[in-house]
This record gives structure tokens, C-alpha cells and sequence, in this order.
């Protein structure tokens, strides 16, 4: 419904700031239900696309007032498998750039949050750790723009990837494969080992699709 909502404003070309049509008659050129069509409206808006004025309607938004995209959005047409390749192919160079950069204090942050991990009392802490510990990742690569890239895809990936781990009331076994693999990865940043850390994190993602995806 989202992707049909935007192929239609692709091919209308409708000029930034202009209005689209009424509600009405945008559901029936789209074949949707007023309640569909809204809903892909508001996740257009979310994403910066749109936006709305009470008792005006809704407008295309022009370029600059395009802002990041969100999350929970993009989480609605980006599969599990999807995100694992991105980070497959983003993750491993992210690592060896950070050895190369990472500072002393960065470095002592990521063996904190791998001893936080081993500690994590249910799912949803060890998520939050997680995501976390690969953000410090990005972060001591000394990228801008990349870690930009990193923090969208490591929030639709928190959202797409694990959530039926959400719902378990347990944490990760004592023997859980990410407990070594991270601190592999943390262990070969503080080398300045940078095929050492693409490697160790290409590993790592692959042991946790295999996990995560029963592959």
C-alpha cells in the first residue's frame, strides 16, 4: 500500500509544495480504502515526504525539508534477510575502520558493553545492548556520514530482526556464540588488526543470521 501510495507520487510528478488530491478521490485512482490510503499518507509523512495542514490538505514536501528516514517505516518493507545483507556488506568495513581510529576510551566502552551483554537478565536488555555496542562501532570509525547510514540501518534492523526475541522473559545462555564473537571483534580493533576486525565481524553476522534465521 506504502510502495503503490509512492510509485503514484513518482509518476504524478507532483511539483514540491503542491496539494495532492482530495482524500476521496486519491483512494479511488489507488484502489484503496480511505483507511489504507491514510495510513500510507501518515507513513509518508513520517518518512518527510508529505506533510499536512488542517483544513488544506496534503502537500509533496520539497527537497530540503526532506528529513531522515524513519524507522519504524522503512521497518514495514524491509524483510529480515534485507537487513542482514546490509549489514553484511556495511558492519565488516565499519569494524576495520575503527581500528584504525577508535580511542583508548572508545575501545574501554565496547569491553563494557560486552561484559553488559554476558550480564543481560532477558532479550530485550541484550538487544539494547547490542544495538548499542555495534553503534560504538560506528562511532570510533571516525565517519560522519557513515555512521549516519549506520544509526538508520541499526534502528530498522533492532526493529525488523529481532522481534519475536522481544517476547522471551529469559536472556542469552552463559555459551552464546555473540559473547566471544564481540569480543573477538573488540580484540582485533585494539590490535589495529583491520582485516583482523572486518573479519571477526563478517563472522559474527553470519553466525547470528544462521541463529536468528535458522539458516
Amino acid at each position: 500500500m506504502t510502495d503503490q501510495l509512492r510509485q503514484w507520487l513518482e509518476t504524478a510528478q507532483i511539483r514540491p509544495d503542491g496539494r495532492l488530491p482530495p482524500e476521496r478521490e486519491l483512494a479511488v485512482t489507488l484502489g484503496l480504502s480511505r483507511a489504507e490510503l491514510r495510513k500510507g499518507l501518515a507513513l509518508l509523512e513520517a518518512e518527510g515526504l508529505l506533510w499536512r495542514r488542517v483544513g488544506k490538505g496534503t502537500f509533496v514536501s520539497a527537497p530540503a525539508e526532506r528529513r531522515r528516514p524513519d524507522a519504524s517505516a522503512m521497518a514495514e518493507r524491509v524483510s529480515p534477510p534485507e537487513a542482514m545483507q546490509v549489514r553484511r556488506v556495511l558492519e565488516p568495513e565499519i569494524a576495520a575502520l575503527a581500528a584504525r581510529t577508535a580511542t583508548g576510551l572508545q575501545i574501554a566502552r565496547m569491553k563494557a558493553l560486552c561484559a553488559e551483554m554476558r550480564k543481560a537478565p532477558a532479550w530485550p536488555d541484550y538487544q539494547r545492548l547490542d544495538c548499542e555496542f555495534h553503534a560504538s562501532i560506528a562511532a570510533a570509525a571516525g565517519n560522519n556520514l557513515l555512521a549516519e547510514i549506520f544509526d538508520i540501518v541499526n534502528e530498522v534492523r533492532r526493529r525488523v530482526v529481532w522481534g519475536g526475541l522481544d517476547k522471551r522473559s529469559y536472556g542469552p545462555p552463559a555459551d552464546y556464540h555473540s559473547f566471544d564473537e564481540h569480543e573477538a571483534i573488540v580484540a582485533a580493533i585494539e590490535s589495529r588488526d583491520r582485516a583482523g576486525a572486518a573479519e571477526a565481524m563478517r563472522n559474527h553476522l553470519v553466525a547470528t543470521e544462521l541463529d536468528l534465521m535458522g539458516k
